[in-house]
């Protein structure tokens, strides 16, 4: 049978040990501040916080009649996107049926800490329902001073009124829209319809659900082309915002 005698490893001197912990430990502490100046490198990036834009509106802008994804705020989060803006979330605020009076009772627990800025379409239920105009002004007003007092930036979107109605109320009812605005220095797009002003009768109700009052999938992504631009400059304001907030 082989015999293997075991080796005997001499222990270092205590010296030679205390040097080696030392070298150990400002190893260490080089890998440390290695991984300190790359996570400092990286954090912009990681940490860069989301532009939250909130989209508050009423049917038009919760997308009612459509699948999810070709409501207005899906086609438009997928519209910035395609134009930049990944860092951008649109949240849906948009409630079916609502008035402007109904916004007002609603836009202070809407406009939670991570807002950034807002897209206001309201107005065409008090159209519809022959409410007040006069008061259909004071309540946008109401919802724009809360935003104001929040301070963040808005976007007005007007609506037109139906060709049917008389042509003051059609003019009164757009300049109520455009006055507001400027008021509250908000961003004004004249209509929600944007992307289907100009066309021939046919080629609108073609862009239209059978409802005849809310566009489908074809109608909001033209709209939602239209109204980008303005949405965009929403967004450079909302960064303002956003930066001095962070």
């Amino acid at each position: 049978m082989l015999h293997v005698k075991a080796a005997i490893i001499p222990r270092p001197p205590e010296s030679a040990q205390r040097g080696a912990l030392a070298l150990w430990s400002r190893c260490r502490a080089a890998f440390a501040l290695v991984c300190a100046l790359a996570l400092l490198t990286l954090a912009p990036s990681a940490a860069r916080a989301e532009i939250t834009i909130l989209a508050f509106g009423d049917s038009l802008t919760a997308g009612a009649g459509l699948p999810e994804a070709d409501g207005f705020v899906p086609q438009l989060q997928a519209w910035l996107q395609k134009h930049g803006q990944r860092d951008v979330r649109v949240v849906n605020a948009g409630v079916s049926g609502d008035t402007s009076a109904g916004g007002l009772a609603r836009i202070d627990w809407a406009l939670t800490p991570e807002v950034d800025g807002v897209i206001v379409e309201l107005g065409a239920n008090d159209m519809l329902r022959g409410l007040s105009m006069a008061k259909m002004r004071d309540n946008l007003g109401g919802i724009l001073d809360r935003i104001d007092a929040k301070g963040l930036p808005a976007l007005l979107a007007g609506l037109p009124a139906p060709p049917n109605y008389p042509k003051d109320y059609q003019k009164a009812f757009k300049d109520a829209f455009r006055e507001l605005a400027e008021a509250h220095q908000a961003i004004y797009v004249s209509s929600f319809f944007a992307g289907m002003s100009g066309k021939g009768m046919k080629q609108v109700m073609a862009m239209m659900q059978p409802d005849g009052l809310h566009p489908n999938a074809k109608g909001v992504a033209a709209n939602v082309e239209a109204i980008g631009p303005s949405v965009l400059k929403l967004v450079k304001r909302a960064r303002v915002v956003a930066k001095e907030r962070r």
